[in-house]
């Protein structure tokens, strides 16, 4: 299945560089481009890509706004892409935001072309695209300096196993499956399938925001090991 995808950076030479390099590929298309945030939000309801490659910071409308809107549409709106934030700097509160909105994940955009490849295969296919190096430490530093509201801390977990509760501890901790399966001496299709239902019971829609709760809920704190 071809993997469509709509590209959005107010530079005009990267929107042409990630073109050319994704146009190249077999099971890639790029279905369009747009400048800015609110020219992605009209090109997506005309296009449906699979995937948004979303820079962060754009004139008017930014990103953070624009994938907001793609992931939460207003009533009678079906098609929700999957949103793949590019930024510059490895830490971006902006990027925290729109993990916290539901985005897949995020890239830099000096990233390897193979990486970039490689991150829209990874984000089409319905995973998040969490480099533990890089985005545990993300997340980290905004829980602690940035914190959401807790209403009721831990409220939302009260429906997991122990099991699934831990399982969603190491996915925050920035743990692989395998990593995950061979800390528990677990086999790593029990491992999916822990996580399969963390994601149902807690109605997240990937590893990304289920990393994002585990911080919020006080699961997890930041910095520790």
């Amino acid at each position: 299945m071809t993997i469509r995808v709509l590209i959005v950076d107010d530079q005009a030479m990267v929107r042409a560089g990630f073109a050319a390099l994704l146009n190249a590929q077999s099971d890639i298309d790029v279905v369009g481009d747009a400048p800015d945030g609110l020219q992605a939000i009209e090109a997506s309801g005309r296009t449906h890509p699979d995937v948004v490659l979303m820079d962060v910071r754009m004139p008017g409308m930014d990103g953070l706004e624009a994938a907001r809107r793609l992931l939460d549409p207003p009533p009678g709106v079906v098609h929700r892409p999957r949103v793949l934030m590019l930024t510059t700097f490895d830490v971006d509160d902006y990027v925290y935001e729109a993990l916290r909105a539901g985005a897949s994940g995020f890239l830099l955009k000096d990233a390897p072309p193979a990486d970039l490849i490689a991150a829209v295969r990874v984000v089409a296919a319905g995973d998040a695209l969490l480099a533990p190096s890089v985005t545990r430490r993300l997340i980290a530093d905004f829980a602690r300096h940035r914190p959401a509201p807790r209403r009721d801390p831990r409220l939302r977990l009260n429906g997991l196993t122990p099991r699934e509760t831990e399982v969603l501890e190491l996915i925050a901790r920035g743990l692989s499956n395998q990593e995950i399966a061979a800390h528990l001496v677990l086999a790593e299709q029990t491992v999916k399938t822990h996580i399969g239902r963390i994601l149902a019971k807690l109605d997240l829609r990937d590893r990304a925001q289920a990393v994002v709760l585990a911080y919020e809920s006080g699961l997890v704190q930041p910095g520790a090991q």
